[in-house]
């Protein structure tokens, strides 16, 4: 079911109130604006990997893909009854879990007719009581739907080099392994090799040899 939050991202993108949901030979596009068309994608961008490489053989393509960065947790007790509690849940977004999604768009990005959008932005969830647990493990609630609250600010990502900026890396830095990458971002080496993953896909970084610590990578010429 379509969340509020995707309802509301569309209409942001569209410039009016018929140019969304447009129906476009075999796809049903989001939204557009003059001549581009607007994918708004709150889930995996792995779902909208085919329909995007199709679209940009002849259009132009804005791929909207929100990064929550703070969560508003309402509580009802069912749906379209009266929210009983609201607090901010604990955990914050990070811009870098936007890598986690591009590892399954690196053979769309970089494309000349793609922008990838990501707005950061901070959400109010609706959660309603689910099943009862089997497992204390297991969540106690379901998502019932998701609003967006405000929109922080967006950024717009066209090349590879716009990929690597998103990390800071000084630069003064001019070779580095995952270890060294982990450290500058503040991650675990895992992230740091799975971004590093879609940096050297997309042809930000190129890789230069190897050590003993693993592959030493540079800036892409």
């Amino acid at each position: 079911m379509e969340t509020t939050l995707h309802q509301q991202l569309k209409r942001c993108y569209a410039q009016d109130d018929d140019s969304t949901e447009v129906v476009l030979g075999q796809y049903r596009i989001d939204a557009i604006r003059d001549d581009e068309l607007i994918e708004v994608q709150c889930a995996s961008l792995s779902a909208i990997r085919d329909k995007c490489r199709n679209l940009l053989k002849r259009h132009q393509l804005r791929v909207v893909k929100p990064v929550v960065m703070r969560t508003r947790i309402a509580k009802a007790k069912k749906r379209g009854a009266p929210v009983t509690s609201r607090r901010l849940s604990p955990k914050r977004g990070n811009l870098l879990e936007l890598f986690d999604e591009l590892i399954y768009f690196t053979r769309v990005f970089p494309h000349p007719n793609l922008v990838i959008e990501v707005p950061l932005i901070e959400i109010e969830q609706l959660r309603l009581p689910g099943k009862k647990r089997k497992r204390r493990w297991h969540k106690d609630f379901k998502v019932g739907d998701v609003r967006l609250e405000t929109i922080q600010r967006s950024l717009e990502l066209r090349t590879p080099a716009d990929l690597l900026a998103l990390l800071n890396i000084p630069p003064t830095v001019e070779n580095f392994n995952t270890a060294d990458l982990a450290t500058i971002i503040d991650r675990p080496r895992w992230h740091a090799q799975q971004i590093a993953y879609v940096l050297r896909k997309t042809g930000a970084i190129d890789s230069k040899g190897r050590d003993r610590s693993g592959i030493i990578y540079q800036r892409a010429a």
